[in-house]
């Protein structure tokens, strides 16, 4: 695509000299010229009679259009006139438009009257543009009319947008199908839209002065996508960009904090109930191996440790310094770190910005920048990282290892995943609370876990991303090697900003979130459980390779249940083959079902369960298993449980290994049954089919997204 990037240049300095937020609709033409995206025939009428010449040279009807930067939703201005059909009809109409305008607004700066070639039939789409205020450029596309207006159907990509972002826009509306023809129409042309994405995405990347854009309507038929209106908004407001490291300089002080040779408790005490004594006891219980110093000014040793009045006190170097003091003192007490050229401050300490102490917050971060010290927090529970058992918390101490890194912004959230992650025996590599994310956040965990080989799988609470461009940099890369999973709270927020926009009107904060992560390949849980729930399953299930899933199950209506959950999750239920459909039937009995799911019906021996799961495991064209139990007394759920491991163990050993999740239904019996599933590597959920099909479903989500299914 040719860019001419001088002219827009030209146009949007001239816009600036004349102190405007917006350019004309005949700017906008030359703008969209610039960059090869497709506009009708136009021109600029100053009377009616160069209205009626310029109509006449395009061809009729016509639209005609009040041009002033004074009137930006022109329709409510009367300054639209649409299907003129005759030069005399273009003569009056510049004079209608003319005085409409002035009615408007009196004073308003008018240009002249816009003739714009008519274009005719097709399908109404928009596409758009919008700045915000954590991911910054973004694109947007959804179907024009009453579709966008009222269901907003919109989807967003970060730009600059490839062609394949493009593409996947026009199957990421709800309306999707409308673009391929629906009752005899044609489908549009997706490659003419795909350019126009495009085209917009680079525009406003190249020129981040455009803050808002929309085509709207774009016509798009089977041979062309042509905009039919251009707004651009834009804001010469110099923004400044946030602060950020270099990604070495974050790595090596994330290693110094995570795997500290030594931590200074800074507000230790001998005493039961204060914060302090809760570190100090959870370091040394925890079986930290490193140094620890505590720091007091008074006290001469605290629980057999030598304490220091001060950090600079302390002889050895200092990785890590733990804050258990007053909110007050914090400040005076991390400039001493900095001067022992500590590398990081977790923070635990609240009353700071959370209660309205923005300044004091400020003040620590302008002296962690001064000193080269990373903060994390203030208003958390601190952090564990148990390959070095390190335990730099007030939280009890945790001691079940495991590979699965996980963070939260709220403390509430912290113990939950504490709390489920020893009740599950899930094992951890990491916890971590980020508070009020003062300087560490989610992407500086990213890059530290990207590289840690103690770590499968990272799993993210959040309420915001203060830097959303630089957590998707760093997610695009880190989820194409290990799962990244988001808890973004607040999916029922008010919604968007004002804006000058349809685009802006409709660019609502959660709707972005959800794009946003799915361009970047992170996959989103939708609550808590399903947050701990991907992060326990995915790094467990083998990685699929191909769409085919069969549900194996011993009751038909967990198998309409399982059937419905694939649906949620964006799985694909392989139609059978005849002669696997033929395979399957040899083990059941006639009232059974093959087909998919496969119903061996409740009453069938241990054997039944074996050769069906055997067969679906060892035929290359099924690439996942659903299995879905009904507690009997012909097979009880432990004998289940062992059948299934046997047959898994079985093709392991011949090198055939795909994911299986299980649901089970029945008695108490049945949590045991799916704890020793779970435990021997098989995801396995008693009285659910929705969790177990959906840990599935992010495994391939995930899968996708890295580009292991071809």
């Amino acid at each position: 695509m040719t860019k001419d990037k001088a002219k827009v240049r030209q146009i949007l300095d001239a816009v600036k000299a004349a102190g405007r937020d917006s350019l004309t609709a005949p700017e906008g033409k030359l703008v969209c010229d610039a960059y090869g995206i497709a506009v009708p025939q136009e021109g600029v009428a100053a009377t009616a009679a160069e209205a009626q010449k310029l109509a006449a040279s395009m061809g009729f009807p016509v639209v005609m259009k009040i041009v002033s930067p004074d009137i930006l939703h022109k329709t409510e201005a009367g300054g639209v006139l649409v299907g003129v059909k005759s030069a005399e009809e273009a003569a009056k109409g510049f004079d209608t438009i003319i005085a409409n305008a002035k009615k408007y607004k009196a004073d308003a700066d008018i240009h002249g009257v816009q003739v714009q070639q008519m274009l005719k039939g097709g399908q109404e789409v928009i596409i758009g543009a919008v700045t915000d205020d954590s991911f910054g450029k973004l694109v947007a596309f959804g179907l024009g009319g009453v579709l966008v207006e009222v269901l907003k159907d919109i989807t967003f990509r970060l730009a600059p947008a490839t062609r394949e972002d493009a593409l996947s826009m026009l199957d990421g509306i709800q309306a999707a199908e409308m673009l391929k023809g629906v009752r005899g129409s044609d489908p549009v042309d997706r490659e003419a839209l795909a350019k126009l994405i495009v085209g917009v995405s680079d525009l406003v990347s190249d020129f981040p002065e455009i803050s808002e854009m929309d085509l709207n309507p774009v016509f798009a038929t089977k041979d062309s996508a042509i905009a039919a209106d251009v707004r651009i908004v834009v804001d010469f407001t110099i923004k400044v960009p946030r602060y950020r490291p270099a990604e070495a300089d974050v790595l090596a002080g994330m290693k110094r904090i995570m795997q500290p040779v030594s931590v200074a408790v800074i507000g230790a005490s001998a005493e039961d109930g204060k914060i302090g004594n809760s570190v100090m006891k959870n370091l040394i219980n925890g079986g930290y191996k490193g140094n620890i110093y505590p720091i007091h000014p008074k006290a001469e040793e605290i629980l057999g440790f030598k304490a220091y009045k001060s950090v600079k006190d302390v002889p050895g170097e200092i990785d890590t310094a733990v804050f258990a003091i007053p909110a007050k003192f914090v400040a005076g007490a991390l400039i001493e770190c900095g001067e022992k050229k500590i590398a990081g401050a977790v923070l635990i300490p609240s009353g700071f910005a959370e209660t309205g102490e923005h300044e004091l917050q400020e003040e620590l971060v302008a002296i962690g920048r001064k000193y080269n010290i990373r903060l994390m927090g203030p208003n958390i529970y601190g952090f564990y990282y148990t390959p070095a058992n390190l335990c730099a918390t007030f939280c009890t101490s945790y001691d079940v290892k495991g590979s699965a890194a996980l963070s939260s912004q709220s403390g509430g959230i912290g113990m939950a995943i504490i709390g489920f992650s020893r009740s599950a025996k899930m094992g951890v590599s990491a916890i971590v609370g980020l508070g009020n994310k003062s300087d560490i956040d989610e992407d500086d965990l990213l890059i530290f876990f990207e590289q840690d080989p103690n770590t499968k799988v990272i799993a993210q609470h959040c309420e915001d991303l203060k830097d959303g461009r630089a957590f998707a940099e760093v997610a695009r890369r880190v989820s194409k090697k290990k799962p990244v999973i988001m808890l973004k709270a607040g999916r029922t927020s008010a919604g968007a900003k004002a804006a000058s926009s349809h685009t802006g009107a409709l660019a609502g904060n959660d709707k972005i979130y959800e794009d946003v992560l799915k361009q970047i390949g992170v996959i989103r849980a939708r609550s808590l459980r399903d947050l701990l729930d991907f992060a326990r399953g995915v790094p467990v299930l083998p990685t699929p390779k191909g769409e085919n899933v069969v549900i194996i199950t011993g009751a038909g209506g967990s198998g309409v249940l399982l059937s419905d959950a694939c649906s949620d999750n964006n799985l694909t239920l392989m139609p059978m083959p005849a002669d696997l459909d033929a395979a399957f039937r040899k083990f059941i009995p006639p009232f059974g079902a093959a087909g998919n799911p496969v119903d061996i019906t409740g009453g069938e021996p241990p054997q039944t369960y074996k050769n069906t799961v055997l067969l679906g495991l060892s035929d290359d064209r099924i690439h996942a298993l659903i299995l879905g139990y009904w507690h009997t007394i012909v097979t009880p759920p432990m004998v289940f449980a062992k059948v299934i491991i046997e047959a898994r163990d079985e093709m392991r050993a011949k090198g055939i290994e795909k994911p299986i999740v299980v649901s089970l239904a029945g008695d108490v019996e049945v949590e045991e049954a799916a704890q020793y599933l779970y435990e021997h590597g098989i995801p396995s959920y008693a009285y659910s089919t929705e969790i177990p099909v959906a840990v599935l479903g992010a495994k391939y989500q995930w899968a996708r997204g890295a580009g292991l299914i071809k």
